[in-house]
């Protein structure tokens, strides 16, 4: 995806987004995982302690890179929980590249979604 593509759709979606859970800052990256993840265990909207965050994150990371062959969904836990197994090592990036990686899974993943 070039870059002035993934700008755009990362603007668009980040636009929806906002429309539909209003807040009050602007979304980010982390935000949008943390919305990737609770939709994917299906949690709705509950405040969360921050270890629930961080594991809540976990699981939208491993959803949207999936697709790229970096984790292989095995199974839900009894409590509904998915778990993925890592199939290949992520890359070593920069911390901007691993920005855009995210960002470019993200749009991905909605776009599967067919959100956008």
């Amino acid at each position: 995806m070039r870059s002035e593509e993934l700008k755009a759709d990362w603007h668009n979606l980040l636009g929806k987004l906002s429309k539909q859970f209003p807040g009050d800052g602007d979304l980010d990256l982390d935000g949008v995982l943390l919305l990737i993840g609770t939709q994917e265990l299906q949690m709705g909207f509950i405040k969360m302690k921050k270890d629930v965050k961080i594991n809540v994150l976990h699981v939208a990371i491993c959803s949207v890179l999936e697709p790229y062959g970096y984790y292989e969904f095995e199974k839900r836990d009894d409590e509904g929980w998915p778990h993925f197994k890592a199939i290949k090592p992520l890359p070593t990036l920069r911390a901007g590249e691993q920005s855009i990686l995210m960002k470019q899974a993200v749009v991905n993943y909605f776009k599967d979604k067919e959100y956008i």
